[in-house]
């Protein structure tokens, strides 16, 4: 029975990261500008948004696991969990969490590096001429990213040597819980180092774009479906086109055989008349391929079923309106809790011993663990929602040093470099997401799942606890110290890593636990500017945005007008009378 479950858990985790790599993929597709593409850019990003996002994602795996050798209804251990199950399962849990955390820092500090260094060093004319061959192309590359191999070598051995929590005096660590945390090995001390420092790295940038996308992602959905269908677009555009033509050979019909030419007045009409059949041109051509015409069938099937479910994006919207403010309520209560309860306060990273306040999320989380899989459903959720929001901040505000702009992440309009370089931020980002979920939004969950021990007397220090008959159930934590708890409550893997970096580095722990109300205010102010208008974070996005603002799909304001659905799924323009059609049509090209 107990290889079956292990065996289904590990089954859902891979269907978990399959859909991952379908995500990654898209994501890649969609962002990435089409006449730049790259085979080797577009697998590296792939491969390393898969793996950070498997990381964040296997907390679930590693809560139903641990929580799986013990009845959270009777507080004891099942038959089956012998001390050397336990720890075999703890162990494979450490090789899995170690190596895709390794494998998270060399992909950020080595690997997307290098691939950045090498898509620079491509030279068209050169390959083309066989001047450059792969070799050199190689070296060329490599001379640039030593620099971030050193760095790599640097952190670790940093990690490797520098002291830790259990050289202070005056610290707290009576519990086993703590103790157990300060026996690390030298490896493991590294490795923590390293995490602990690219995650308060990745937390410098989620307090801003993470927090900023969780607030403007919801708004985006529902203010952009579009006014005005494909169909009607197609018909306005080209009616519109048509009068502005007729104009302009008015206009030149006008001084037909004069010597002069046009005057002063006509000059400047011409010359608008001319900006705007360009503009209605590309208006035009556009709103062609957003109608589907010239496509293939399959692709005018997705346009009526994407038609078809336009609405739900604004019941969407709603609905992550909603979730994003639990999320944020949770995290507020979770970081009062710490701050007045911690139980070493700056001298741990504020570790919270045990919940004091419920917080929805933890609550639902908690409860919905004893039914797998469905914890792994809503915290698939819940990151994806981290995630995305991370990728609508980023788009929004670009990547920048200080003031200046240095990549422009938009969706078709990405090149290979900015796309390396939002990876890495996003692999920043995705750890800081990690430490966000685990020790803010849902503490209890992910440290110990459902599991409860039986708070009783124990006759032998190895007996397990029976309250069949008197339920004197607690749930397991991290300041649980009796001999019962020690027998029963097994901590998650990915909580103990966490609450390593804390304990072991504390300053780490400081800095990522009092960023959480910068993200808080963050979030707050950025929402109530959305709930007004959508921001525009500087005069460059906004030209870019009335250049392109029809690629986007932002053609109209954003007042509904559900007919545009229909008429997209029909595939027929509206029509108007004869009267209303030229105010429309005159409306549309002004």
């Amino acid at each position: 029975m107990a290889l079956i479950q292990s065996t289904l858990i590990w089954v859902v985790y891979a269907v978990v990261v399959a859909l991952l790599v379908a995500i990654a993929s898209v994501f890649v597709y969609l962002y990435q500008a089409p006449r730049e593409r790259s085979a080797t850019v577009s697998i590296v990003c792939i491969f390393t948004i898969t793996a950070l996002l498997a990381t964040v994602l296997l907390l679930p795996v590693d809560i139903a696991l641990v929580s799986s050798t013990t009845s959270s209804k009777l507080g004891r251990r099942k038959e089956w969990a012998s001390d050397a199950h336990v720890a075999n399962i703890v162990y494979t849990l450490k090789i899995v969490y170690y190596t895709l955390y390794s494998l998270d820092a060399v992909l950020c500090l080595i690997v997307v590096p290098f691939t950045y260094f090498w898509y620079e060093e491509y030279d068209e004319v050169a390959a083309e001429e066989g001047s450059q061959t792969i070799g050199s192309r190689f070296w060329g590359a490599m001379k640039y990213t030593v620099g971030f191999v050193a760095l790599a070598v640097i952190l670790f051995l940093v990690g490797f040597f520098v002291p830790v929590a259990r050289d202070r005096s005056g610290a707290h660590y009576g519990f086993e819980y703590f103790k157990r945390i300060l026996e690390e090995n030298h490896g493991e001390r590294a490795l923590t180092f390293a995490l602990g420092l690219l995650i308060t790295l990745g937390i410098l940038i989620y307090v801003l774009y993470t927090a900023a996308g969780l607030a403007l992602l919801p708004v985006a959905l529902i203010k952009s479906a579009p006014a005005i269908s494909a169909p009607t677009l197609t018909a306005n555009t080209a009616s519109a086109l048509e009068q502005n033509r007729e104009r302009q050979r008015q206009l030149e019909g006008r001084n037909t055989g004069s010597t002069e030419g046009l005057n002063s007045k006509d000059r400047r009409e011409l010359d608008a008349l001319v900006r705007e059949e360009r503009t209605l041109v590309r208006r035009q051509r556009l709103a062609e391929e957003a109608s589907g015409e010239h496509s293939n069938w399959l692709v005018k099937t997705w346009m009526k079923i994407e038609a078809v479910f336009r609405p739900l994006k604004l019941l969407g919207g709603f609905i992550l309106m909603i979730i994003a403010i639990v999320v944020w309520v949770s995290m507020l209560l979770t970081g009062i809790d710490k701050a007045k309860n911690s139980v070493c306060k700056t001298r741990c990273g504020y570790i919270l011993g045990h919940t004091n306040i419920i917080n929805p999320v933890n609550w639902i989380l908690v409860k919905s663990s004893k039914i797998f899989p469905i914890d792994n459903v809503i915290f698939l959720i819940l990151v994806l929602l981290f995630f995305f929001s991370s990728v609508v901040g980023m788009a929004t505000i670009g990547i920048r040093f200080l003031w200046l702009r240095l990549f422009q992440i938009r969706n078709g309009h990405t090149s290979p470099q900015a796309m390396l370089m939002g990876t890495v931020i996003l692999t920043l980002m995705a750890l800081a997401i990690n430490y966000a979920v685990a020790m803010m939004v849902a503490p209890q969950y992910a440290h110990y799942g459902p599991q409860t021990y039986c708070d009783k007397p124990l006759r032998h220090p190895t007996d397990q606890p029976d309250c069949t008959e008197h339920r004197k159930l607690r749930p397991c934590s991290e300041t649980a110290d009796s001999q019962a708890a020690r027998n029963v409550c097994t901590a998650s893997v990915g909580g103990t890593f966490l609450d390593t970096i804390t304990v072991n580095f504390s300053f780490f722990g400081v800095v990522d636990f009092w960023a959480q109300f910068v993200f808080l205010a963050v979030y707050l102010i950025v929402f109530i500017v959305s709930l007004f208008r959508v921001p525009k974070l500087d005069e460059y996005q906004a030209e870019q945005d009335a250049e392109d603002e029809e690629e986007e799909g932002l053609l109209a304001s954003t007042g509904r007008r559900f007919g545009a659905t229909w008429q997209d799924i029909t595939g027929r323009p509206k029509t108007y009378g004869s009267g209303n059609g030229h105010s429309e049509r005159h409306n549309e090209t002004t």
